[in-house]
């Protein structure tokens, strides 16, 4: 018994599948999907504990140091994290998406180190957790453009928690940083790490 032949695809129906396999190459390609869920778990941990110490500083400096030991513990943390996570999925930290995302970072970052400085100078240090976050947030919002919509919403949050700083008392500063850095973290690393990829 002879099998009747399939009948030819049409140049339409290839044409589509080609336009439609090359877009989803260029949307992955324009994402930078390298942030870990697992490194962002791990800097949350760190900044309970920054929050917890922080508390217990008999004077303002103190505090400051203790968080900004924690700060470059988190950004090494953060790296290493980054860099396995781009490794296990053969990409590189400096492609395009890669470099949109840090540029995106990197100007809050440094406006937030120096407006720190500032405030340090003229001894106002009330008002450096609201600046914190919402920057650090901006920062995430910005380069997040560049990455998976959990990104951005982590920005969001952030920021939203810079805000509820500045309308509650300095005396909050510590919980307000253990909630952003430490809970945001904590609970967003989970949930990248879940469904995108650890």
């Amino acid at each position: 018994m002879r099998v009747a032949p399939k009948p030819p695809r049409s140049i339409t129906s290839q044409a589509t599948e080609d336009l439609t396999f090359i877009r989803s190459t260029m949307e992955r390609s324009s994402t930078f999907t390298s942030v870990p869920g697992l490194g962002g778990v791990g800097v949350g941990v760190i900044a309970l504990i920054a929050a917890t110490v922080g508390a217990r500083q008999p004077t303002a400096d103190r505090w400051l140091v203790t968080w900004l030991g924690a700060a470059a513990a988190a950004a090494a943390v953060e790296l290493v994290a980054m860099t396995r996570k781009a490794h296990r999925a053969g990409m590189s930290l400096t492609g395009t998406a890669a470099r949109r995302f840090a540029l995106g970072m990197a100007a809050p970052l440094v406006a937030g180190a120096a407006i720190t400085y500032a405030l340090w100078a003229v001894r106002s240090f009330t008002v450096m957790t609201p600046v914190w976050l919402l920057l650090y947030g901006a920062g995430v919002l910005t380069g997040g453009m560049f990455s998976v919509p959990v990104v951005r919403a982590i920005g969001v949050c952030f920021m939203t928690a810079g805000i509820a700083a500045i309308l509650t008392p300095p005396a909050w500063a510590n919980v307000w940083l253990a909630l952003g850095f430490g809970g945001l973290h904590i609970g967003f690393g989970a949930y990248i790490a879940r469904h995108h990829g650890g």
